[in-house]
C-alpha cells in the first residue's frame, strides 16, 4: 500500500482557525453583506492553507470547491445553484489557455527544441561570460511566449543549459570554484526569468488571473489583448535585459571574463543533437503560428472577420501537435502539471470573482484608498505606495499565485479610487507581479531548483533580488510609464 500523504496538520489548522476567526468572531463591516464576509473567511482561508503548504495546491482547490457548494455562501438555499457557481471558473476561457498552453509548451522539452535554442544562442554570443549571460536572456525571451511555466522555462530548459557551460569552466557549486563563472550566470539564469515572465500573458501562469482582474476592474468594453501586454512590455523589457546582466556583474564579477571555449562547447553540444529533426520544425511552426494569432495579425490584415480567440489558437496548436504526432494523448495525461494548474486556477479564480459581485473587493479598496487619501499624497503618490507595498509584501508569499490572488484586485481597485488611470495601475501593478518574483529563493517555481543547485549563497541571492527589484521597479515605472504615455494607453 502507497505511504499515504494527508495534509500537514499545523498548516492546516492554522487555515482552519483563520477561516473560522473571520466567519465567527470578526464582526460583519458595515456595508458588507455575511455572504461575502463569509466567502473571505473561506478564501483567506484558502490562501493561508496554500502559503502553509498544507496540501498540494490543487487538493487545496478541491478542498475550497466543496466548501463553497457545501455553505452556500454565493447562493444561499439553493445547493444546485451554490454548485454551479463553484464549479464555474472552469468555464473561464483564461484558465483553459494557459492550461493549453502548458501542453503545447511540452513539446520543446520533448523535441529537444528548448536545448538547441539555448545552445545556440550561446555558440552565436559565448565570446565571453557576459555574452553567455545576453544568450540566456534572449533564449529565455525566446521561448517565453510559448511557456507558460516560468518554472519549466527558467529551471527546466535554460538551467541544465546554465549548468553544462558551467561545468565546462570546471566552475562548481563549491567555494572556490562557484566564483569562477557559476555564480555569475545562476544569478542571472533567475533573474531574466522574472522579466520574461512579465512580458507576455502567456509566459507564466497567473498573468491571465490579473488579465480577468483588471478587465473586471475596470469598464466592461476595456480588453487587455496579448498584442497589448506585449508591446506595453516590450521597452521596459529590453531595457531591464540589457541592465539586469549588468548589475549582477558589478555585485558579483566572475573570475572568468572571456570564454572564447564557450562557442565550441555549445557547437559541440548542438553537433550531439543532430539535424534539426520534422518534430522540431512542426513545433517551431506551431508557435510560429500561435505567435502570429495571439498578436492579431490575421485580423490585421485581413480585417476583422479572421480574428481568432487567443484560447481557440492554444487549442488548434494542440491539436496539431497530437495529429502529427509530436506530442501524444499520453503525453498530455501525464503532464500533471497542466491539470493541476486548470483545477486551482478555477477554485481561485471562482472565489476572487464571487467576491467581486457580492462587493467585497469594492469595500475593501474604499478602505485602502481612503487611508492612502488621507495621507495628501495624490494619486501618483498613492500609486507608488500601493506598488511598493504590493511586491514588497511578497516577502512573505512562498507563490506568486496565492499573492495575486489575494491583493491584485484589491490594490487595483484601491488605486482605481486614488484617481490613477486604469491602464497605467494595471500595467504597472501587472509587471511588478512577475518582478517580485526576484525577491527570495522561495518566490517562485523557479527559484528553489536554481538556489539549490548551490552556487550562490543565501544572503548573495537575497542582496541581489532586492537590489534587482529596485532597479526593476524604477526601470518599469519611468521607461514604462513613458513607454505607455507615447503609445496613448493613459
Amino acid at each position: 500500500m502507497d505511504r499515504m500523504t494527508p495534509l500537514k496538520p499545523i498548516p492546516s489548522l492554522i487555515a482552519i482557525a483563520i477561516t473560522l476567526i473571520i466567519w465567527f468572531v470578526i464582526p460583519v463591516p458595515q456595508n458588507v453583506t455575511p455572504n461575502a464576509w463569509h466567502l473571505l473567511a473561506l478564501f483567506v482561508g484558502t490562501i493561508a492553507a496554500i502559503i502553509g503548504k498544507a496540501m498540494p495546491i490543487g487538493a487545496i482547490s478541491i478542498v475550497a470547491i466543496a466548501l463553497v457548494a457545501l455553505t452556500g455562501v454565493t447562493n444561499p438555499g439553493k445547493p444546485g445553484a451554490a454548485l454551479n457557481d463553484a464549479l464555474s471558473g472552469f468555464s473561464n476561457q483564461l484558465i483553459w489557455l494557459i492550461g493549453i498552453s502548458i501542453m503545447v509548451s511540452l513539446s520543446l522539452s520533448k523535441t529537444g527544441l528548448g536545448a538547441r535554442i539555448g545552445y545556440y544562442f550561446i555558440s552565436l554570443f559565448g565570446k565571453s561570460t557576459l555574452g553567455i549571460a545576453y544568450a540566456l536572456a534572449l533564449a529565455e525571451t525566446t521561448l517565453a511566449p510559448v511557456t507558460p511555466s516560468n518554472t519549466a522555462r527558467g529551471g527546466g530548459i535554460i538551467h541544465p543549459v546554465m549548468r553544462s557551460i558551467a561545468d565546462s569552466f570546471d566552475s562548481k557549486p563549491e567555494p572556490g570554484s562557484t566564483e569562477k563563472i557559476g555564480r555569475y550566470l545562476s544569478l542571472v539564469n533567475y533573474n531574466i526569468n522574472p522579466i520574461t515572465s512579465a512580458m507576455f500573458i502567456t509566459a507564466t501562469a497567473p498573468n491571465p488571473l490579473i488579465v480577468s482582474f483588471i478587465m473586471k476592474g475596470t469598464d466592461p468594453s476595456f480588453e487587455l489583448s496579448w498584442g497589448m501586454w506585449a508591446i506595453a512590455a516590450l521597452v521596459p523589457a529590453i531595457v531591464s535585459l540589457i541592465v539586469v546582466p549588468l548589475v549582477i556583474y558589478w555585485l558579483y564579477p566572475p573570475e572568468i571574463k572571456h570564454t572564447p571555449n564557450a562557442q565550441v562547447f555549445a557547437r559541440e553540444k548542438l553537433s550531439a543533437l543532430g539535424p534539426i529533426s520534422l518534430s522540431e520544425k512542426i513545433t517551431l511552426a506551431v508557435f510560429g503560428l500561435l505567435l502570429l494569432l495571439w498578436a492579431g495579425i490575421p485580423a490585421l490584415i485581413l480585417g476583422d472577420g479572421w480574428s481568432v480567440n487567443p484560447t481557440t489558437a492554444a487549442f488548434i496548436g494542440l491539436s496539431i501537435l497530437l495529429m502529427t504526432g509530436v506530442l501524444s494523448w499520453d503525453d498530455l495525461l501525464k503532464n500533471k502539471g497542466a491539470w493541476d494548474t486548470v483545477v486551482w486556477f478555477a477554485a481561485l479564480v471562482m472565489m476572487a470573482t464571487f467576491l467581486g459581485k457580492l462587493g467585497l473587493i469594492s469595500w475593501l479598496s474604499q478602505s485602502v484608498g481612503g487611508a492612502i487619501d488621507n495621507l495628501g499624497i495624490g494619486w501618483i503618490g498613492g500609486t507608488i505606495l500601493l506598488v511598493l507595498v504590493y511586491v514588497y509584501s511578497h516577502y512573505f508569499f512562498a507563490s506568486t499565485t496565492a499573492h495575486i490572488t489575494a491583493m491584485f484586485a484589491a490594490f487595483f481597485t484601491a488605486g482605481l479610487a486614488l484617481g490613477a488611470p486604469p491602464a497605467l495601475l494595471g500595467l504597472i501593478l501587472a509587471f511588478s507581479s512577475s518582478l517580485m518574483m526576484s525577491l527570495t529563493h522561495y518566490g517562485t517555481g523557479t527559484a528553489p531548483i536554481i538556489f539549490g543547485s548551490g552556487y550562490v549563497s543565501l544572503g548573495e541571492w537575497w542582496k541581489t533580488g532586492f537590489i534587482l527589484s529596485v532597479v526593476n521597479l524604477i526601470i518599469w515605472i519611468t521607461v514604462g510609464g513613458l513607454w505607455w504615455k507615447w503609445l496613448g494607453y493613459w
